[in-house]
């Protein structure tokens, strides 16, 4: 049981990951909305940075002091964002975009931003 305990907040960055993984493998994701898919999947993306960032620190900061834990979850959010468009440029059918990658880190960097926000606020308190 202490083993499932201090592997639990572990799980859920990985599975992300996978789930990011598996979701840039297929070929094709369009809904057919045009413009209006477009966009919605750059602030799909985004969130799901924002995600993975907040869970990177969550399982971190059992191992880590909370400001170190925030910056390694940010970077690994940010580095993976780098390996998902690599990844998405030998998918047929999918392309890789340096924007994109921009908008997954500035996700990242938002859950970060308000990570810290909220433990300086709490601090205060």
């Amino acid at each position: 049981m202490t083993v499932l305990r201090k592997m639990d907040p572990w799980v859920p960055p990985v599975a992300l990951m996978a789930l990011i993984f598996a979701l840039s493998a297929q070929p094709n994701l369009s809904s057919g909305l045009g413009w209006i898919d477009h966009v919605g999947r750059k602030f799909v993306h985004a969130g799901e940075y924002a995600l993975l960032c907040l869970l990177w620190w969550r399982a971190l900061r059992t191992v880590a002091a909370p400001r170190r834990a925030l910056v390694s979850a940010f970077s690994i959010a940010a580095a993976y964002a780098v390996t998902d468009e690599l990844h998405q440029r030998v998918v047929p059918g999918r392309h890789s975009s340096w924007v994109d990658v921009l908008i997954d880190s500035l996700g990242a960097a938002l859950a970060a931003v308000l990570i810290q926000r909220s433990r300086s606020i709490a601090r205060v308190r």
